[in-house]
């Protein structure tokens, strides 16, 4: 939390910095590959530097949920099912359910890859449920112990949807199975007539591919900034709560009060922003299926 020694948008911004690792070059022409000590740096590195705290949360939760479903699958007794194995169940019949409610084709695939997108999803979102300072400050305490890195440049976000390089990773994931299934499903002249000829025929050549241009590029573009956008403001508003815990006893109390409100309700955005990722990728899939003649 905001101390005496750092001021609140000094909190504020350490709190929005990724721990980026990439290749830096000094002024003098020698570069070299270490971490980021401040966000000029971090930007100074360029394209192929990497947010570690991103990828090290997103990976992390995506082999639990692989190994939380794999135990659950390995455990399963059709006699008397334990909770967990119940609990798996009710999640796998949802999202079934989803698919079958969205999606007319039939394709193997859109089932467990909607299954994936919103049980990685929720554990992604669910990370900005954890108070603010806990995990940052253990960081630094890596940082500083063990690897000799000076505490104030260890930076740590620990919600990967709140960083818009796993949200658009995400996206155009999706996208890119959607342009598949768009040609193999209507043939490559099929995916490009539609984009020339729907939806005013051949007579309306340039304003179809301009509608159906935006159309499409809107999709992955809506999908990653809808996700990030909705953490990244959850998780701005916990960071000016915590700033309530330096203002004395009465705002502290105050803030507590306030954070466990707003936990409450962002449980709600956790999980409804899983669910629209996951309903919006069937529905794009979907329609990457049907023909138009």
């Amino acid at each position: 939390m905001a101390t005496e020694t750092q001021t609140a948008s000094g909190y504020i911004q350490h709190h929005l910095q990724n721990l980026t690792f990439g290749r830096l070059c000094e002024p003098a022409g020698e570069c070299q590959w270490r971490f980021a000590h401040d966000a000029a740096e971090a930007k100074a590195m360029g394209f192929w530097a990497i947010h570690v705290d991103t990828m090290f949360w997103s990976v992390s939760l995506g082999l639990l949920f692989l190994w939380l479903f794999r135990r659950a699958a390995k455990s399963a007794d059709a006699g008397i099912p334990s909770g967990w194995q119940n609990f798996v169940e009710w999640v796998v019949e949802f999202v079934d359910n989803s698919v079958k409610g969205s999606f007319t084709g039939r394709n193997p695939l859109i089932a467990p890859l909607a299954l994936t997108i919103f049980v990685w999803i929720l554990l992604m979102n669910t990370m900005d449920l954890v108070p603010v300072d806990w995990l940052p400050q253990l960081a630094a305490l890596v940082g500083e112990h063990g690897l000799g890195m000076d505490p104030h440049h260890v930076y740590f976000k620990v919600v990967p949807t709140t960083d818009p390089n796993a949200t658009f990773g995400m996206a155009l994931a999706v996208f890119a199975l959607i342009i598949y299934y768009s040609i193999k499903i209507k043939g490559l002249g099929g995916f490009f007539g539609e984009l020339a000829f729907q939806p005013f025929g051949k007579w309306g050549l340039p304003a179809n591919l301009l509608l159906e241009g935006i159309s499409l590029i809107s999709k992955p573009v809506s999908l990653a900034l809808r996700l990030f956008g909705n953490l990244y403001a959850g998780e701005m508003i916990f960071i000016l709560i915590a700033l309530l815990y330096s203002g004395g006893l009465f705002w502290g109390t105050f803030g507590g009060l306030l954070q466990l409100g707003w936990a409450i309700f962002h449980i709600l955005i956790v999980v409804l922003q899983a669910f629209i990722f996951m309903t919006l990728t069937i529905v794009y899939l979907e329609m990457a299926h049907q023909e138009h003649h």
